[in-house]
């Protein structure tokens, strides 16, 4: 039986930047193939030439063994390859059964087609357990929801071959799980899967085979039962890299933030931070856990100034906040490293210079009297690029053009580069690759050691106990109790439920 997808010798570049070279890959049909990498081994690139968005230099592509020449994407969907990005491809306001129709109305009388799609979207939700309201509007969806309906949209077009794109940068990790069931459903019904992650974890608990990519190279290609975590990471890196977090102990100093009684409404006025209090002292890192949409980001928008809270107050070394914006919270000598680099951290279109700087352009050492300083921006730029290892090591390149862990790479370095009193951090690796993770807990980790307080919220448990000093856990807005980072698992997702305290 021939192969799903084979690329042969496929090359791609972006002026200077060498993103494929000479890559091949086999996949096999029927089963869910992992590529891993770190952020900017061009992955995404190369499925990308897969799907129709690029066109390789050089190479070749086949389809269940016959040659193709992908010039767009409507090729590859006529192929049957379907892919879901990293970042949705949805319509917020459009409904689910609009946006799985958009680009395949079938014809001009939209009722009709209408009827059709719903019909085959009740089909494939019964079939491939995708259950989601066709008449729901996306906005008003959970991320996860948001992902079900772009794998429905590619099978509704008829996908075989499906690619996803680090499909759970935007999943707590009970979404996560739920989401492998449905592609082990998948695999079972006979299609293929291409993964590209950068998280081991997935690759080892789903995956059947696994390609490891590194600066535009395929290095190895593994059986997954054959291979382990350390094996897939230093293929990865090119090194060994630790798999833990090492740091001492904590020596926690004065208060640095306390929070009393603050209550935050979201827009709509629905309390979702109800009556928390806590302090973050300087040489300590203290951990938000819980599951998303719990109230930790409406916590630290209020924080950082972005949202006025309802009612309560916010102290900064000794001094309490009043008419707080980012502006005057960054001037009181705190950063913020946001959950979303999209939509709060980046301008996407403005170049890396100019997002090395973002907030802090009023700042001496870019320039007087409202006039930039454009070689001095340039030259800070080099530097952060040099020290945090951003790939491509382009200022002048447009943001949107980085990989989303480059891009939250830029954002950590212009927040913690600030040297600033007080930290906080929103899910701060994101969409990183293991060695960017390593990295970003580094500098967190040195943060603290310095005598920095930090205030840190992710879904990602490991992460929260790896780094914290103390946790602190929300669940629907209330601080339900605090513990250590010894703390038992199963203590601490009772917690999180809302059960135990």
């Amino acid at each position: 039986m021939s192969p799903a997808i084979e690329l042969i010798g496929i090359d791609k570049s972006f002026g200077p930047v060498h993103a494929n070279k000479d890559i091949n890959l086999t996949v096999e049909k029927g089963t869910i193939h992992g590529i891993i990498g770190e952020n900017g081994a061009g992955k995404s690139t190369l499925m990308s030439i897969l799907y129709g968005f690029y066109q390789a230099d050089n190479g070749e592509i086949r389809v269940n063994g016959e040659k193709l020449v992908i010039a767009d994407t409507d090729v590859a969907i006529d192929a049957g390859i379907g892919m879901v990005h990293q970042h949705f491809m949805l319509v917020e306001d459009f409904t689910v059964l609009e946006n799985i129709m958009l680009g395949a109305e079938g014809g001009a009388l939209l009722a009709k087609g209408a009827s059709a799609a719903r019909k085959e979207l009740k089909r494939l939700e019964e079939e491939y357990g995708l259950e989601v309201d066709p008449d729901a509007v996306i906005e008003e969806l959970p991320v996860g929801l948001q992902q079900r309906v772009e794998i429905l949209k590619a099978m509704f077009r008829g996908a075989e071959i499906l690619i996803l794109d680090e499909p759970t940068g935007v999943l707590t990790p009970s979404e996560a799980d739920h989401l492998f069931r449905i592609l082990g459903m998948l695999r079972d019904q006979g299609k293929t899967i291409i993964l590209i992650t950068h998280k081991l974890r997935e690759i080892m608990a789903i995956t059947d085979k696994v390609s490891v990519m590194r600066r535009g190279e395929m290095v190895a290609t593994r059986d997954t039962a054959e291979t382990t975590v350390e094996e897939l990471a230093e293929l990865m890196v090119g090194r060994r890299v630790l798999l833990r977090v090492e740091k001492g102990e904590a020596n926690p100093g004065d208060v640095a933030l306390s929070v009393r009684n603050l209550t935050v409404h979201d827009g709509r006025g629905v309390p979702m931070v109800k009556n928390v209090s806590f302090d973050v002292r300087k040489g300590e890192i203290v951990g938000i856990a819980g599951v998303a949409g719990n109230g930790q980001s409406e916590l630290l928008e209020a924080l950082s100034g972005i949202r006025k809270p309802h009612s309560g107050e916010i102290w900064i070394d000794g001094k309490k906040v009043v008419h707080a914006d980012p502006a005057r919270i960054r001037h009181a000598g705190v950063a913020h490293i946001p959950e979303d680099r999209h939509h709060m951290g980046l301008i996407l279109p403005f170049e890396e210079r100019e997002n090395n700087i973002l907030g802090y352009h009023h700042l001496e050492k870019y320039g007087r009297a409202g006039v930039l300083d454009r070689q001095a921006i340039l030259e800070d730029a080099r530097e952060k690029i040099e020290k945090y290892d951003i790939r491509p090591p382009n200022p002048m390149l447009k943001t949107a053009n980085f990989s989303g862990g480059n891009q939250q790479k830029i954002v950590v370095a212009r927040e913690i580069e600030r040297d600033p009193d007080i930290l906080l951090v929103g899910q701060p690796t994101r969409g990183v690759d293991i060695g960017a993770i390593e990295f970003i807990h580094r500098r967190i980790i040195d943060m603290r050691d310095s005598g920095k307080a930090v205030l840190l919220v992710s879904v990602e448990l490991d992460e929260i106990r790896g780094l914290a000093d103390r946790i602190l856990v929300m669940f629907a807005g209330e601080v339900v109790g605090e513990t250590t980072p010894a703390a038992d698992e199963q203590k601490l997702g009772l917690m999180m439920a809302g059960i135990a305290s």
